[in-house]
């Protein structure tokens, strides 16, 4: 069995060979392997936008802590968590049965002094008549001088009276005025438009001006906080910008970008507000916000994300990310010499964070070639480029 496997080998050799024998002498070309060059570019400055990311945090631009402005029950809770209200809107109620109580007893109390003050009034006039009538009569020696600085003295009391009358009005008003405004602590209001965050009370619960009731995120804007790193805040000290010089780059910055968690960007554009001039000591950052409108309310205080900001790099040597060959700790270009060969360099670079490209900082000079597509499978010495092969005519 062995030599009969043997022996079908040969044949099959055999009449393959007379085969190719015969197509040769028909003159039958065989098909020859073309080789195809790789896909090659020629090194030059440019200029590219590199999006520079930070990790950020939203919050509204105006978000407000509730607090009650007195002590009391809480009556009842007007609003639910996530519900969007408008400024001035009533959140909550506590009872203001004694607010009303103290309101009431003090315009009683005003009413009592606003008699008083008529009365001290009518008083002081009686006696400032007393007083002229026995002046008149003094001037004709008709009383003496005793009855003269009684009747003065009695005057210049009742002129006294009148005064502290006066006061004791004004003391029963600013009661009336302070019982009404404690009264009108019981309803409380939303000082802006925004989004009712978490509720932390309930109904019948006694809440003091230490209780906090709920934040309403005012959310017609956001703000996204995020740091700017140390190497950022030097190239700016280096430059000696001046605090206005810094208030007009900010203006000039372009608009940012914020992209979700989930990958989404914000369908809205925002504009860098602030840099703080104090630089964290635990991070070594400046902290940066950037104002991003709000009109639909898809962004919520709290929420986290990517603040991207366009940063543009001015005459640069950019070549794709396919080009360079990672080998353990170095980066490797293939650089074709001028006999089509390829020769591996060591380059250093820097991410260009577009996903496609890197920025060469060393090792590359303009109008060098190097390999691009199919850089991992060139060798060292390997030739790269190869004549095209001439069409033959039909």
């Amino acid at each position: 069995m062995t030599k009969f496997v043997e022996n079908y080998k040969i044949w099959v050799c055999a009449m393959l060979t007379m085969v190719i024998a015969a197509m040769v002498s028909c003159g039958v070309e065989m098909p020859k392997e073309e080789q195809s060059s790789f896909e090659t570019m020629t090194v030059k400055k440019s200029d590219i936008e590199v999006p520079v990311k930070f990790s950020a945090k939203m919050k509204g631009q105006a978000d407000v802590t509730i607090m009650p402005q007195v002590s009391g029950q809480l009556m009842k809770i007007y609003v639910t968590e996530g519900q969007q209200v408008r400024k001035g809107q009533i959140l909550f109620a506590i009872d203001s049965r004694n607010a009303q109580h103290e309101l009431e007893s003090a315009r009683a109390n005003l009413q009592a002094a606003n008699a008083n003050l008529q009365v001290a009034i009518s008083q002081a006039n009686s006696a400032k008549l007393e007083y002229e009538s026995n002046k008149n009569l003094y001037e004709k020696q008709i009383v003496s001088n005793y009855m003269l600085e009684s009747s003065l003295n009695s005057y210049k009391q009742a002129q006294a009276t009148v005064s502290q009358a006066r006061a004791s009005v004004s003391q029963a008003q600013a009661a009336v005025n302070h019982a009404r405004v404690n009264l009108g602590f019981c309803t409380i209001t939303s000082p802006v438009a925004g989004v009712i965050g978490e509720i932390t009370v309930y109904a019948g619960d006694q809440v003091t001006p230490m209780t906090q009731l709920t934040i309403v995120s005012g959310n017609r804007q956001m703000e996204a906080e995020f740091s700017v790193p140390e190497s950022i805040i030097e190239e700016m000290a280096s430059a000696g910008l001046t605090q206005s010089e810094k208030a007009k780059l900010i203006a000039e910055m372009p608009d940012a970008t914020f992209i979700m968690k989930n990958g989404t960007e914000y369908q809205h554009k925002g504009r860098v507000s602030s840099l703080t001039g104090v630089v964290n000591a635990s991070t070594g950052s400046l902290a940066c916000k950037a104002i991003f409108p709000n009109p639909d309310g898809h962004l919520f205080s709290g929420i986290q994300g990517t603040v991207v900001l366009p940063y543009n790099l001015h005459d640069v040597m950019v070549i794709p990310q396919a080009a360079v060959v990672r080998l353990q700790d170095k980066s490797l270009v293939y650089k074709v010499k001028s006999d089509s060969t390829a020769t591996a360099v060591t380059v250093l670079t820097t991410d260009a964070l577009n996903g496609k490209d890197v920025i060469v900082t060393e090792g590359l000079n303009i109008g060098d070639r190097i390999v691009t597509v199919g850089a991992n499978n060139v060798q060292e010495g390997q030739r790269v480029l190869f004549p095209a092969q001439p069409k033959k005519e039909k």
